[in-house]
């Protein structure tokens, strides 16, 4: 019952100073809101990031060619010669951790079907590539790997690709030109959206990789290998198997570096999640800080309430209140402000991060946890910086008090 009367007594107070209760809760609310959204900002972003990695397929390795020296210049990954077909065969047959593997050459150029064209890049796969990129159809066919021997001229659109090439009618059975040479599209790929980095990965076409190899970029070595693990907890494993595969057969001395390089889809996440994740403890940090000043108000006025009922005060302790229960009481007040800021923060901070999906196209998650950690730095902020004058209100001396004017 005690408790309650202090709450009672303690609401009574704040009420009888609406406005200056609400201004003091204001940077609360204002602190709770912005964590909340600053939160929940960071973790749609992590959430978004991931969904644009997974996009790139399950338990994906991609092999490049190494790095050429020119000069004492060296040129970059992919620059040199090095991967061939029968590297592509070796790593299916020989190494166990391997599912699927797909070899991958380039090309680009304008492509035109009747009076429309676009430009673009040609893919060239294996008929495992769909299977690696998790990448169906949306409808048509996909190639085979009879596509893939005889190097047949056909052709799978993007969904970029196929609604500006055909705009109004199905691509599917149609011819299209891609440097002059006459392709058949077979399909139109699922759409997939932007990739990590931002590009439209449904501007493209895929055909056989012999085909462009032969027809089009008349380049005799792969650009790429395409690997899919076996599992999550074999990429490692296959990594390795494929690095030791590809010295060997490239007759690499064990001190010589690689004349290729791996990148497995598990390094690329974890760099980005990484990059998330202090993007969102920055922002949520800067939001903090509305906390702190905040509680900061709330000793101001609570220093002020206690000058202003230092009578009241002495009239408490002559009829026999302790100190502990002064304290107590000037402590409520300063936990029901920050309360309330806390309880209104919630709601501005859930409405706002609503706000910003929808007026700025940003992905947001609202989780629990950002919910529980913002009321909790509330009531943590109200009880420390409430605390020093709710103790200096219980040590007044109570003849001292009942003087004061």
């Amino acid at each position: 019952m005690k408790i309650m009367n202090i709450l009672v007594s303690a609401f009574r107070a704040l009420q009888r100073n609406k406005m200056r209760s609400f201004l003091t809760m204001l940077g609360i609310i204002i602190g709770v809101g912005a964590v909340i959204a600053m939160l929940a900002i960071g973790q749609g972003a992590e959430y978004s990031v991931k969904q644009q990695i997974s996009s790139l397929g399950t338990n994906v390795l991609i092999v490049y060619p190494g790095s050429q020296q020119q000069g004492g210049l060296r040129m970059g990954a992919g620059t040199m010669t090095t991967l061939t077909e029968d590297d592509a065969s070796a790593i299916q047959k020989e190494c166990p951790a391997v599912a699927f593997v797909s070899p991958g050459s380039r090309s680009g150029g304008q492509v035109i079907a009747g009076n429309m064209n676009w430009a673009t890049s040609i893919e060239g796969t294996g008929a495992d590539y769909f299977e690696v990129r998790k990448w169906p159809v949306e409808y048509g066919e996909l190639y085979t790997d009879q596509d893939i021997k005889g190097a047949t001229k056909v052709c799978i659109l993007g969904k970029t690709v196929a609604d500006n090439l055909f705009p109004e009618s199905s691509p599917v059975g149609q011819n299209v030109r891609i440097r002059n040479v006459p392709f058949k599209v077979i399909g139109v790929l699922a759409k997939k959206g932007q990739n990590a980095m931002g590009q439209d990965q449904d501007d493209i076409i895929l055909a056989p990789y012999t085909t462009v190899m032969r027809r089009l970029s008349h380049f005799p070595y792969l650009r790429q290998i395409l690997v899919s693990a076996n599992s999550t907890a074999s990429i490692a494993t296959a990594q390795r198997q494929i690095s030791e595969l590809i010295r060997m057969r490239h007759k690499i001395a064990p001190y010589d570096p690689d004349d290729f390089t791996i990148r497995n889809q598990t390094d690329l996440a974890a760099t980005a999640t990484a990059t998330t994740e202090i993007l969102t403890i920055l922002l949520a940090s800067i939001a903090s800080v509305s906390l702190l000043v905040g509680g900061i108000g709330i000793m101001n006025i609570m220093l002020v309430s206690v000058t202003e009922r230092t009578r009241e005060i002495g009239i408490r302790m002559s009829v026999g209140a302790r100190g502990r229960d002064i304290l107590m009481q000037f402590l409520i007040e300063a936990l029901v402000l920050s309360l309330l800021g806390g309880i209104i923060g919630i709601i501005f901070g859930v409405a706002g991060s609503s706000a910003i999906s929808n007026i700025a196209k940003w992905p947001t998650i609202i989780t629990a946890f950002s919910i529980i950690l913002s009321f909790g730095f509330s009531i943590a902020i109200g009880i420390f910086f409430g605390f020093y004058p709710a103790r200096k209100a219980a040590l007044l001396n109570p003849i001292d008090a009942l003087r004061y004017e």
